[in-house]
């Protein structure tokens, strides 16, 4: 016999899992953080970390920055826009990422952008040597 249960998917209830997580400072672990403090901490290390190059990250994580070595800032900068929105956009916290803006200086570019997140935007920048 086949147990029979009733169920109506119209009273389920959706409800939103917390985003926490360990907080690091200088390499060191200080205690967990939740929310807009999570997700800059998440951006820092996707953008912290070359995707494919550490066995230990999914290849969907991360950002691609070492190709960009010895290019022109005319490639460099829509290229980057890309790989930072693919980076990011892995997120389902992360909602879009926009404004961005560039400066070059002496063999690195620095990127300025905002993420727009679940729980609010985030300015963020991120030096990158060409």
């Amino acid at each position: 016999m086949v147990p029979q249960i009733d169920f109506d998917i119209t009273t389920l209830e959706i409800t939103e899992m917390p985003s926490k997580t360990f907080a690091l400072s200088r390499n060191k672990v200080i205690g967990t953080v939740d929310g807009l403090e999570a997700i800059k901490q998440s951006v820092y290390m996707a953008l912290s970390v070359e995707r494919y190059e550490h066995l230990i990250y999914s290849w969907d994580y991360g950002v691609e920055l070492e190709d960009l070595f010895g290019k022109d800032p005319a490639y460099v900068y829509p290229t980057l826009i890309g790989r930072i929105e693919e980076a990011l956009l892995q997120d389902d916290r992360i909602l879009g990422v926009d404004e961005f803006s560039f400066a070059s200086n002496k063999g690195s570019v620095t990127v300025k952008f905002t993420v727009h997140t679940a729980y609010g935007d985030i300015e963020q920048e991120k030096e990158v040597n060409i």
